[in-house]
């Protein structure tokens, strides 16, 4: 016999009384491993699914990107005729395609619901759109066939608003060509009255440009169609302006050069561009926001569930390792014992981390979420090998270590015959003379015991404030975001309407008198005339706002962070990334550079309207100290901010307003938008509630199967105690006064450490945003939290309660 076949025999006869044990542990056993498979397989599915969903979303559009042929650039001339052949033989430009700019981007559709401002047509202008440039990616159907007249795609966005899908069909009703010649004229147009044409639905599409550069909600015909309509499209007098998508060869970085190109070729240098790879990645800063909050969801949730299956797989070998000692006593290794204790564990994480892989695979259909869901080029099931692999290793390699280590330091630790340590509070309930079945309650959930009863209560009590803790935390940060999210005053918008009245240093309406219509209008609290001018201070351009009131008394309110407003002339407030810019400290002194030096002491920190860049970038300051900037009152936006009393309804006070400027007047103004980071914000609200359920679902079956593992472990004290007296109604109440004294520790000290931390998070998820600290209190959270968690306790505690008043005392003492 070789060497290496004696070793293997060797081994394998090592191995005989591991498996023998494990055969008779998975037998008598199998419930408490079962419960451990199903720890592992919810922790491992949730990290799973949300680290899966997290990557999915942060790639989704560069991959949406990379699959359609994506346009670089949007080229609007703005005049008709252009050649675009010309274009596409520039030297650095793959492909260029094209869609007109008709009368209307509207199309009247009969056949499906009112179409509003949400809605968008795209007449395709050649056969190069959707095919070569913008190759639209398919969901259902197919592409339209750019030789029918008939065919139309339409986004995923359209078909839900309007109930169409592939095979419907809908009829467009066109606009004679003098209708459309009427409208080119300054007429306004009412119903159409031209030709109907049939559209056959044969694709539902996604593509980054529908994304980008209108809303989502879009239908798109073909070239046939504008080449068949074309007088209808474009008026009898062929009045034709129309843009291209293109696509350069070395992307945003051959920009420039094209842009210099064109101008040479045209000799036109009031071209517009739209640089859609800029777009893409304002889009990447969103969906990039969304991956990291599922990221942190799924690290909490990694954190957490280590805690809870180290414990769970610690509680497990202290049993068995009672056992083993025994075999230890007759022969078997150490080491033989450890793999013995550890090996039941680790077939439960096995079994745990395959069940988890398919529930993740299973769930990853909800993913990617908020914007990055409108990206994602393949909606639908998606396995991440990567993920699910690399996360079932690391669950089955923590469960069978901390199982190994658990049982090694079993099996090294010295026996002691010494009473174990006696909890103060037993002490002080056994003083105060509480019922019997209370005291055995508390003290096994707060003392140990020994020998084979010997159980581990400091990870049951821990378990039980880590789940108070965690659910509560959750909770309150759910409910700062929820309430940052549905309230734009927390980002800085303390009006309710906005408008422009004009650019670059050029009204384009009398400013006294739409001041006067909004602060004669009974729903409007205070109106700001707003002049925007960019000054520079330490090399940095700032967007200077004035804080000017319309009328004397009534100031738009604003949001300070820290310091105040500016009163004076020489004061200035800065927005807190231009703060962190500039590096400057309320009380500093800056001179800021506009068509004048002046210099400005910073009184505070403060959001400031989206007209510039962001609320968070910016500067405040009067009416005084923005002429003291820019001393011939020159701007580059001015704009009008309305507030409103509660419960006026913008649109209404903007369409009331318009009606007494008149239809003459150039002032355009209406309900103002959410920021960015609003709606970023409500993308993910869902995940911390989503965590708190999470967390809510470990503290419950870590805490059931405490109670469960407690009476089997201890048995032997019931029997004892039965046999001196206890009765079975009294044995019963013994796992609820367990179950009780371990849910009044957790809300003990749960309660305000969670609060605590739920405070802290939202703090530093606020500071980073930015948006306006408000301490969140989840009120519901909070009444429930006691009766709740006394009630799950009880209603956990009822199967122990029954086993513990059907143990048999003869069975039980005969068994010792």
């Amino acid at each position: 016999m070789t060497a290496s076949r004696r070793m293997v025999r060797s081994a394998a006869v090592g191995l005989l009384p591991v498996w023998a044990f494990l055969r008779l542990d998975l037998r008598c056993r199998w419930r408490s491993l079962a419960v451990l498979s199903l720890l592992v397989a919810l922790s491992c599915g949730v990290v799973m699914a949300a680290t899966a969903g997290a990557r999915r979303g942060g790639s989704a559009v560069d991959r949406l990107r990379d699959s359609n042929l994506a346009a670089t650039v949007l080229v609007a001339p703005r005049t008709p005729g252009f050649d675009w052949d010309r274009v596409r033989r520039l030297p650095g430009v793959e492909a260029a395609g094209t869609m007109l700019l008709t009368v209307d981007f509207h199309l009247n559709i009969e056949g499906v619901g009112t179409l509003d401002g949400e809605d968008y047509w795209y007449p395709v202008g050649d056969a190069e759109l959707t095919r070569t440039v913008e190759r639209a990616v398919v969901l259902a159907g197919r592409l339209a066939d750019p030789t029918q007249v008939g065919e139309a795609m339409v986004t995923e966005s359209f078909a839900e608003r309007h109930h169409v899908g592939v095979g419907d069909t809908v009829t467009a009703r066109l606009f004679t060509p003098g209708e459309t010649d009427a409208f080119l004229s300054g007429n306004v147009l009412h119903a159409a009255s031209g030709p109907r044409q049939p559209l056959r639905i044969v694709g539902v599409v996604r593509s980054p440009a529908m994304n980008n550069f209108t809303h989502h909600s879009v239908i798109m015909t073909t070239v046939a169609f504008t080449d068949a309509y074309r007088a209808n499209l474009l008026g009898a007098s062929g009045h034709r302006v129309d843009f291209a998508a293109v696509r350069l060869t070395h992307g945003e970085a051959g920009l420039r050069d094209f842009q210099r190109r064109l101008a040479q070729l045209t000799g036109q240098d009031d071209i517009q561009f739209q640089n859609l790879v800029e777009e893409a990645r304002d889009a990447k800063g969103i969906t990039g926001f969304e991956r990291n909050a599922l990221l942190m969801f799924a690290l909490t949730a990694l954190v957490a569930s280590a805690v809870v299956l180290g414990q769970a797989a610690a509680r497990y070998v202290t049993a068995a390792a009672a056992q083993l000692r025994v075999l230890l006593a007759l022969g078997m290794t150490r080491g033989q014992a450890t793999a013995a204790a550890a090996g039941g564990p680790a077939l439960a994480a096995t079994v745990g981390a395959v069940v988890a892989s398919a529930a993740a695979v299973a769930a990853s259909g909800a993913f990617p979420i908020g914007t990055a869901a409108d990206y994602e080029p393949a909606p639908g099931r998606h396995a991440d090998l990567a993920v699910l692999a690399g996360t079932a290793v690391m669950a089955v390699a923590l469960v069978t270590a901390a199982a190994a280590l658990g049982a090694w330091s079993a099996f090294v630790r010295k026996r002691v015959a010494a009473a174990p340590p006696r909890s103060m509070v037993v002490d002080a309930a056994y003083r105060l003379g509480l019922p019997v079945p209370v005291l055995i309650g508390a003290q096994f959930a707060l003392e140990p015991g020994r020998g084979r009863a010997a159980a581990p209560v400091r990870s049951a009590l821990i378990g039980a404030v880590l789940g108070v803790l965690g659910v509560l935390a959750a909770l309150t940060f759910h409910t700062g975001v929820a309430d940052a999210a549905g309230n734009p005053q927390r980002f800085g918008h303390t009006y309710q309407i906005e408008g422009w009245i004009g650019f670059n240093g050029a009204d384009f309406a009398p400013t006294r008198q739409v001041l006067d219509a909004f602060t004669a209008d009974p729903d409007v609290v205070a109106v700001n005339d707003t002049r925007v001018g960019v000054a520079t201070v330490s090399g940095l351009p700032v967007h200077v706002f004035t804080h000017q009131p319309a009328v004397a008394g009534r100031p738009l309110p604003t949001v300070t962070l820290s310091g105040r407003m500016p009163v004076a002339p020489d004061e200035i407030a800065l927005a807190p990334q231009t703060v962190r810019e500039t590096g400057a400290k309320v009380g500093d002194t800056l001179t800021f550079a506009g068509t004048a030096r002046a210099p400005m002491r910073l009184t505070g920190v403060a959001l400031v309207p989206e007209g510039g860049v962001s609320y968070a970038k910016g500067a405040w300051t009067t009416g005084d100290g923005y002429r003291a900037l820019f001393p011939g009152g020159s701007f580059t936006y001015h704009q009008i901010h309305a507030s409103l009393r509660s419960g006026a309804n913008a649109k209404v006070v903007s369409q009331r307003i318009s009606t007494v400027l008149g239809g003459q007047n150039a002032a355009k103004f209406g309900p103002a938008g959410l920021p960015r980071e609003a709606q970023q914000l409500r993308n993910v609200r869902g995940l911390p509630l989503a965590l708190g359920v999470f967390l809510a679902l470990l503290a419950v079956a870590t805490t059931g199967h405490t109670l469960t593992a407690a009476v089997r472990r201890r048995r032997h004290e019931v029997a004892v105690l039965r046999a001196l007296g206890l009765t079975r109604r009294q044995s019963r109440l013994v796992p609820l006064a367990q179950a009780i004294t371990l849910t009044l520790t957790g809300l003990l000290f749960g309660v305000p450490l969670g609060l605590a931390l739920g405070w802290t998070m939202w703090r530093a998820v606020a500071s980073s945003i930015p948006v306006l600290y408000v301490r969140p209190v989840a009120q519901l959270a909070l009444a429930l939290v006691v009766p709740a968690t006394l009630l799950i306790g009880s209603l956990l505690a009822a199967l122990p309660a029954r086993r513990a008043a059907r143990i048999s005392v003869g069975e039980a003492l005969r068994a010792e």
